[in-house]
């Protein structure tokens, strides 16, 4: 009783770093209607993201393929779950990739549910957005975060050839505390691999992963992830406060202070990451990085015109 006491007042007295910003251009209303209209899902609505105003009014949004229903229940996932999941719409490359060119971008992030309840585990579908996309608007980066496949090559091969600019996969956690938030059929060794295969497969697709703080990690134990995610070649990473959806969730240990969230930034920039984005806010799809994935993607394209010349 008196655990769950400490929790309810934890949750009562969020630090003032921890204010959402409501939506303040054009850009919000705008995208919402593209969205209903072509019935597409963002994971900014399904997840609870508190980043929503933010990137709606500046122009970014994550689409979520695959439905909005996962066949997972992670316990820190705001993402409705089923098994099995209702069927793929088919027609889905194709909206995406038209509601994308409405929305004028130049950056495309996409992500998706977890789809144990098929075959390939939806790896064929997501890989026919990123080409869909490709296809119509060859010079718009497309950044993927991927669900993990159960770890399968083939399966993994899937989204690497359809040749998306930035795969990003998420340990979410450190190793200790893996079982406690994750869905059993996920694991640290396993995400770390879903990485590590991508980049060998393509040494020319920029890595990425994230890490929810405040379930209750050691700081030691962040530095140990960070190890092991620059050992397999990850080149961007982003840390987030953990804020839980609801009373089913995992609880909330504490909340980290911008501080902290500096510490790691700094501790990831000097182990050689590329880029860094750590904040209370932050999460992996953060549009903060957008820039700066832009420009090394970019660089990296006029590096390779100058080889084949």
């Amino acid at each position: 009783m008196a655990e769950e006491d400490a929790l309810q007042k934890l949750v009562l007295n969020k630090p003032v770093w921890l204010k959402i910003r409501p939506p303040n251009t054009e850009s919000f209303p705008e995208i919402k209607k593209i969205i209903n209209n072509y019935k597409l899902h963002t994971v900014c609505q399904e997840a609870h993201c508190p980043n929503m105003s933010e990137c709606w009014s500046g122009g970014t949004a994550t689409f979520m393929v695959m439905g909005d229903t996962c066949t997972r229940a992670c316990k820190f996932c705001a993402i409705k779950t089923a098994f099995p999941a209702p069927p793929l719409d088919i027609d889905e490359p194709r909206k995406l990739a038209e509601a994308l060119s409405k929305m004028k971008l130049d950056y495309a992030v996409i992500t998706s549910v977890d789809r144990d309840d098929l075959i390939d585990q939806g790896s064929l579908h997501f890989a026919a957005c990123i080409a869909e996309i490709k296809s119509r608007m060859p010079e718009m980066i497309v950044e993927v975060l991927i669900p993990d496949f159960r770890g399968k090559d083939n399966l993994i091969q899937n989204i690497v050839d359809a040749k998306p600019d930035v795969i990003a996969h998420n340990v979410e956690t450190v190793k200790s505390l893996q079982r406690k938030i994750r869905d059993p059929r996920a694991n640290y060794e396993q995400s770390l691999h879903v990485l590590d295969y991508a980049k060998k497969a393509d040494s020319s697709i920029h890595t990425k992963s994230a890490l929810m703080l405040g379930l209750g990690e050691k700081d030691e134990e962040v530095i140990e992830v960070m190890k092991d995610l620059r050992k397999i070649g990850v080149t961007i990473l982003t840390f987030g406060q953990y804020l839980r959806p609801s009373d089913w969730h995992v609880p909330l240990v504490e909340y980290v202070t911008p501080e902290k969230f500096e510490y790691f930034k700094k501790k990831g920039e000097e182990m050689g990451f590329a880029y860094v984005a750590s904040g209370p806010f932050v999460r992996s799809s953060y549009r903060a990085g957008e820039l700066f994935i832009k420009n090394i993607v970019k660089n990296n394209s006029k590096q390779e015109n100058i080889k084949t010349q």
